[in-house]
């Protein structure tokens, strides 16, 4: 096939959609596919950003910095030079993913060209909106979204509760595409235990959150976690609260943004795992802690809801209830034997779903995608004759 990918953020910039996009690359790199992104500069002078992945050309479109988040950029350019680039390319399909701005002017686009989209919904952007003190801004935000995925010729959420918060604003079209999890790089044997000593030199137990510090993450709710006795609290990732919260939770030690190895070794160094913002249409890190064998505590809302399993891989609670947050964490980091269990049973839980048997479903889903639209094209035009 020969699809475009069109990245509402992309390299450098490192989150989960950037990270399913190179799992995706990598396989239609593998299977022989043809590709193009087209994605945000990263600065004016985008000297970090690839020009390639896996060998494909990555086409940038100038962007300007989200004022109050500057290493989230937004892509300029109209839907008339989006659809100058993918005409240039003439894709079977068009993969869109987390659309919003840039992904909006892509799907726009590809219906002028009669190129069928795939669109990827992965971020609840509307419920940014009352985080960052727009609540006025929700319902515009929805009507955006809902015009992106009525224009798309299919719709792929990652989580029953994505999927039917979507039908409930009328979205059609919507299919299930949950995301894989890498179990050879993360994995119980990357326990370390240096990494542990120096951390919580006198033994603590370690309760680690990992992604962006950002409002949309609510990490600040972990402060009800910060006086149990016998326990550290571990934050990985940066954003622009990390002064913030550092001042909120001056007892926790702050890792930093890790990737890699280094991500994979702390991961499996936990305790247990912490999950505490109610926006998460999927969220990654709880698969990633679980094929670490480490349990986990989330709010009961979004993807997590499908993700954790209570009583067997870790507890969630109810939004808003840090009273049940630190009773769900005070069952587990107290019982070394069920946490433990939990843990192993975590792990188990994710075995099977790799990228490869995610990417070639996804596969599936373009070609589906691209039989719909040819249906369409014949139905218009035997309308037309007659």
């Amino acid at each position: 096939m020969r699809i475009a990918v069109v990245a509402e953020s992309f390299l450098p910039h490192m989150n989960g959609v950037t990270h399913s996009l190179l799992q995706v690359i990598a396989h239609l790199r593998r299977r022989g596919d043809e590709v193009r992104i087209i994605a945000p500069t990263s600065s004016w002078l985008d000297d970090e950003a690839p020009s390639a992945v896996e060998g494909y050309p990555v086409l940038r479109l100038p962007s300007i910095p989200l004022r109050g988040y500057p290493s989230v950029r937004v892509a300029a350019g109209t839907v008339a030079r989006v659809r100058r680039l993918l005409a240039d390319f003439a894709p079977d399909v068009v993969h869109v993913a987390s659309p919003f701005i840039l992904g909006w002017r892509a799907v726009q686009a590809a219906h002028q060209l009669g190129i069928p989209v795939v669109s990827i919904y992965q971020t609840e952007i509307p419920a940014y909106a009352a985080r960052y003190g727009l609540p006025w801004l929700e319902q515009l935000l929805w009507q955006r979204v809902e015009n992106i995925h009525q224009l798309s010729t299919l719709t792929l959420a990652p989580s029953s509760f994505a999927l039917e918060q979507l039908h409930s604003r009328g979205i059609q079209r919507v299919h299930l595409w949950r995301r894989g999890v890498d179990t050879v790089r993360f994995s119980p044997a990357k326990y370390d235990g240096a990494w542990r000593a120096s951390v919580a030199p006198r033994g603590e137990r370690i309760i680690g959150y990992v992604g962006r510090l950002a409002a949309e993450k609510q990490v600040e709710d972990l402060a009800v976690l910060a006086d149990i006795p016998g326990t550290k609290l571990v934050i990985v990732g940066s954003g622009p609260l990390k002064q913030m919260l550092q001042a909120k939770l001056p007892g926790a030690h702050f890792a930093g943004f890790q990737g890699g190895e280094q991500l994979a070794r702390t991961m499996a160094s936990l305790d247990l795992f912490v999950h505490p913002g109610e926006s998460e249409t999927f969220c990654q890190t709880i698969q990633e802690a679980y094929a670490s064998g480490v349990p986990v505590v989330a709010v009961g809302r979004g993807g997590p809801l499908d993700l954790v399993d209570p009583s067997r891989t870790g507890w969630t609670y109810r939004p808003g209830r840090l009273d049940e947050l630190r009773a769900r964490v005070l069952d587990l980091v107290g019982d070394d034997i069920k946490r433990q269990a939990f843990g192993r049973a975590a792990c188990q839980a994710v075995q099977g779903r790799t990228w490869p048997v995610l990417c070639e479903q996804l596969v599936g889903y373009y070609a589906k995608a691209i039989e719909i639209k040819r249906r369409v094209r014949n139905m218009e035009a035997h309308a037309r004759q007659h």
